[in-house]
């Protein structure tokens, strides 16, 4: 599997109202990608990370700086 270049915080859940598994980027507002599975799902929104930064520089709007992962157990 290839490492991602990217070091934002994605969350990964199933939805049973898409009927897929979505992942969101909270780091940057309105990024999420969805997939039948949970690499499907990564693999995407990585694409979708990828064009937010590049939207953001065209527009010439600042892109955060990765916070870092962190794990909440309930």
């Amino acid at each position: 599997m290839a490492k991602s270049k990217h070091r934002y915080e994605i969350i990964l859940y199933w939805s049973d109202e898409d009927e897929a598994y979505i992942a969101e980027v909270p780091e940057l507002a309105g990024c999420a990608a969805d997939g039948t599975s949970y690499q499907e799902a990564i693999a995407n929104v990585e694409v979708v990370i990828d064009q937010w930064i590049e939207t953001a520089h065209e527009l010439d709007r600042p892109v955060p700086e990765p916070k870092g992962g962190r794990l909440i157990f309930a």
